[in-house]
Parts: C-alpha cells; structure tokens; sequence
C-alpha cells in the first residue's frame, strides 16, 4: 500500500482544531477524532486516504490499550480494597505533622508509583492532607502543591498509562522506564517539599467545617498494612527482575522479559488472596475497568491524531526549526513531550502524540531509546495540568479551592515538572 502524505499545515491545523474541541468541554477523544478528520482534509487527504490516516494512528496504539486494560486489573483491586488508602495514612502518621509536606508528597508519589492514577492517588490523599493542614494550620494551595508534586513524581516511575505509552512509543519494557525515571523523581519530590514548605502559611486555610464534614464520610474499613503492601511489593520485585539482572550480569535474569501485561494482572490476583478479597476479585476487575475506560477512549483519539502527524512532514518541520534554532537534538525529546501534553492536559495523551509523532524524529538525532523515552516522559509533566483537562478540576474539587488558587497551585506544579524535566535532559541527554 502507498504511503499517504500531506502537508504539515494540515496536521497542525488538526491539532489546533482538537485543542479547541477540548476548550469548548467536547469529548476529548471526540475532539482529538474530530480534528484528525479535519486536519487530514486540510492536507490534502481524500475520504479514503482520511480513513486510512485513522486507522493506521488507532491501530498503532493496540499494544498500549491492551496492557492498560491488564493494568486495570491491579489499579481495581489497590483502590477498591483500601489498600492504596493504607499505605498513605501509615505514611502520613509514621513521618507525622512536623514533617507534613515531605509525607503528603511521599504518600502521594508512593500511591502513584505503585499503579494508581495520579488523579485518583490525590482523591485517596486529599482528606488527609485535609486533617493534617487544619491541625497545622496550613494553606489548602501548599498542601495540594505537596499531593500534586509527589504525584507527578510517582507517575513517571509508575506501571500507568503514561509509562506505558513511552516505553511502547521506543519499543522498551515498561520497567526500563520506570526504574530510569527515579533520579528526575526524586528531584522532583525535593522540589516540591521545598515549595509547598515555603508557602504553608500563604492562602486559605482548611476549616473545621470541612473536617468534621471528611470525618463523618470516613466508614471505610481498610486493611492492615502488611496486606495493603502485598500487591505492589509482588508487582515491583517482579518488574525489576529483568533490570536487576542486567545490572548484576545475571543472564537468566536479565532474559527473564515478563511483560506488564502478565505481572500487573497476577500481582493483582495475588495481593486480593491475601487481602482475603478473593471472592471481590472479579468486582475489582470491573472496578479497574470502568477506571480505565476513560484513558483508553482519549488514547484511542491520540492514537488517531498521531496518525495524522506521522502521515504529515510536521515532525520534520519541528526538527529542521530545532535545528536552525542552534540548540542540541536532544532538547527535541522534553520539548515534543511538554507541547503534546500541553495541548491536550494530559500525560498519557500527550506521551502518546509526541511518541507516535515524534519518536522516529528523535532517535534520528542519536537519542538512545530509553534517553529519548526518560526526557520525553519527563517532559509531558510540565504543563500537563492545564484547565482544559480533567486533572486540574479533580484535584481543584478534591481540595476545595478556589479556581484562583488552583491556578497558583499550577504555577508550582509547573516548577516541580520542569526540575524533573532539566534533571532527565541533563542525565539522560548529555551524562549517559
């Protein structure tokens, strides 16, 4: 079959289009639909050739839905038994007030790094970053700046959609990316306890309202924490054993490749037997599901826009006005990570469109994979949290806050993504 080409006004002009459909609160998989169609028209395409553009970005994704859908397996049964929960509350209380901002953030990014998705890592969080702020008299925009930063932190080192999306973008398992993205994480927790510290005292405060209020909701009966840590801890030591492997020169090991799609699923099946939830297991697996469904639609549109912008010269524009820019080819990774996020408020969209766009662009520059996969990850952090997304009205109506403040909050949000962006870049591009 021939290859279809049109011009980069027209994926840009898609793009653009998509970006608008979102503003105006349509369906962001709709919307990302929609202004592939229009932007494959706008290029040049006929009905067919449109067609074809579709079906070659959607199906280009497969892979990542179906380990999305296994991860939903593991997400289920972490947020519907309680054990995410556990986890952050022992967290919380073992570091205890005087250490506030360095537990929050900790449990948020921990809660994260293990599968839960940051949107809902800061729900589960939030009632106790709530108690805690009333009891120290902080500011509501400091403690979701502390949930917020750890979160983003834990999502690039987490089995997520995100992760996913960038290892299968570079043709990595998803653990080489999960365990090259610790060091910008770590950077990016510092960051942020740094920041929320200096502001703690700055803006509304919680009252007693709404803890008495948080209180009288709280009936859940969580499980221990030995329990709670039996599902992450069998999904990590089974995720490593191929890296660790490699780094011990372990050959068996390090050939040992299991991909996410059978390790998250079994960890999953494992941890609620020992919960004593087996006969939940299949409600956690619809529960996962639902979860899941919302991020495999939006993937699905990525996927579709993707295929506009790799049927179109766009990447090779963006490369040729890098490199008349004079910078290095490797800014082009954080950078294609930070605009595709930016335009559609998310992170696992955005990894998608600037890996399916942009990753043959990339590599050409001499990027290894796994550099190319770090920076661009890392990079979809940066201003992912824009209004025009689901993420920053969840964690606004999570904390109660005014949309002034929640756009403060955005600024430190930001500064937290940057720090783990310059961090990955400096490694990964010009170090490793």
């Amino acid at each position: 079959m021939e290859a279809i080409h049109i011009s980069w006004i027209g994926a840009l002009s898609g793009l653009l289009l998509a970006i608008i459909f979102i503003l105006f609160k349509l369906s962001p998989t709709y919307s990302l639909i929609l202004g592939a169609i229009a932007g494959a028209f706008i290029g040049g395409a006929g009905f067919s050739d449109s067609v074809s553009i579709l079906i070659s970005g959607t199906q280009s994704v497969m892979g990542t839905v179906v380990r999305i859908i296994a991860a939903g397996v593991f997400a289920g049964v972490m947020m519907e038994s309680g054990a995410a929960e556990t986890i952050a509350k022992v967290i919380v209380d073992k570091l205890g007030g005087t250490k506030a901002m360095l537990s929050l953030a900790l449990a948020t990014m921990i809660i994260t790094a293990v599968g839960v998705f940051i949107p809902v890592a800061v729900l589960i969080v939030a009632p106790i970053a709530l108690s805690v702020g009333n009891k120290m008299g902080y500011s509501k925009v400091a403690l979701l700046v502390a949930l917020s930063g750890g979160g983003k932190a834990g999502n690039i080192i987490s089995p997520n959609p995100n992760t996913i999306a960038a290892a299968g973008g570079f043709n990595l398992d998803v653990n080489q990316v999960m365990l090259a993205g610790f060091v910008p994480a770590v950077f990016g927790v510092i960051v942020t306890v740094f920041l929320a510290s200096r502001i703690k005292f700055k803006g509304t405060k919680v009252t007693d309202l709404e803890v008495s209020e948080l209180e009288k909701a709280n009936t859940t009966n969580l499980p221990s924490f030995s329990k709670a840590l039996i599902t992450p801890i069998i999904a990590i030591v089974l995720l490593m054993i191929s890296p660790v492997g490699s780094i011990l020169g372990v050959d068996f090991l390090a050939n040992l490749k299991i991909d996410s799609l059978f390790i998250l699923p079994f960890a999953a099946v494992v941890g609620s037997i020992a919960l004593g939830k087996k006969k939940q297991i299949l409600d956690y697996c619809s529960a996962g599901l639902n979860r899941m469904t919302p991020t495999i639609l939006i993937i699905i549109g990525a996927g579709a826009i993707g295929g506009l912008i790799t049927a179109s010269n766009l990447p090779e524009k963006v490369v040729s006005l890098v490199e008349a820019s004079g910078i290095s080819g490797v800014f082009l990774a954080p950078i294609a990570g930070t605009l595709m996020a930016a335009a559609t408020a998310s992170t696992s969209t955005g990894v998608i469109l600037a890996t399916g766009s942009f990753s043959q662009a990339i590599l050409n520059t001499g990027v290894a994979p796994l550099s190319a996969a770090v920076m661009t990850h890392a990079g979809a952090t940066v201003i992912d949290h824009l209004p025009h997304g689901t993420y920053f009205h969840v964690t606004r109506n999570a904390m109660n806050i005014s949309m002034k403040d929640r756009m403060t909050v955005a600024l430190y949000e930001s500064i937290v993504g940057l720090t783990m962006t310059i961090v990955a870049t400096i490694l990964y591009g010009f170090i490793l």
